[in-house]
């Protein structure tokens, strides 16, 4: 399933798809489809909004969202920052688009029911950003990330990826039973809040 949205101030395409099934031996079945439809585009955290500034690990702490009354809280239990793109790089593909600098955090909500991973890659230009995106559309191996952060045994497990302006996310989500029924919620929210909040970064995005 694809899900492509354009807003204002900058251009942001948004795809998600399901990671590799869970050994049935570990983990229990990840469900097909998702079980509630998409919700409203929330608006980027202000505390995200830091234009002109080279993405950093230590800009981002817990998550504290709030958008009427819809709410979601998550703490930050790892931050990574890489000067280049090569030890995320698994096939060359972020190489070839000339990927700068990447950014990875580890998130834990529900006491530990869910957990995220975010990826967070910038580009020397718009069209290469669009490129690497459309890449990992198509792939949940070419970009390694922290693995270790994520739950072990899940019955949710899906990964989002949205370019916005010169900036490429990957958020990957995983959830036992316990959090499952919010998942898909927390996860759009997370997503798209940290996506959004690209608009607000560097004067200009060349393309």
């Amino acid at each position: 399933m694809i899900l492509a949205v354009l807003l204002p101030g900058g251009f942001t395409f948004s795809v998600y798809k399901y990671l590799s099934a869970p050994d049935p031996s570990t983990a229990a079945a990840s469900p097909t489809t998702d079980p509630t439809p998409e919700p409203k585009e929330p608006s980027p955290s202000e505390n995200e909004r830091r234009p002109d500034s080279p993405i950093d690990a230590d800009a981002y702490g817990d998550w504290n969202f709030r958008l009427g009354g819809v709410t979601f809280k998550a703490e930050k239990v790892g931050g990574w920052t890489y000067d280049s793109c090569a030890p995320v790089d698994r096939n060359g593909v972020l190489a070839r688009n000339k990927c700068e600098r990447v950014v990875q955090l580890a998130y834990k909500s529900y006491r530990g029911h869910l957990t995220a991973v975010q990826v967070i890659m910038s580009f020397p230009t718009v069209k290469a950003a669009k490129a690497t995106a459309v890449h990992l559309a198509g792939s949940s191996r070419a970009v390694k990330w922290h693995r270790d952060k994520m739950l072990d045994r899940y019955v949710y497990a899906k990964q989002r990826v949205a370019v916005t302006k010169r900036y490429v996310l990957l958020t990957i989500v995983t959830a036992d039973r316990t959090a499952q029924a919010k998942a898909t919620r927390f996860h759009h929210y997370l997503h798209t809040d940290r996506s959004n909040s690209f608009l607000f970064r560097d004067s200009t995005a060349s393309d």
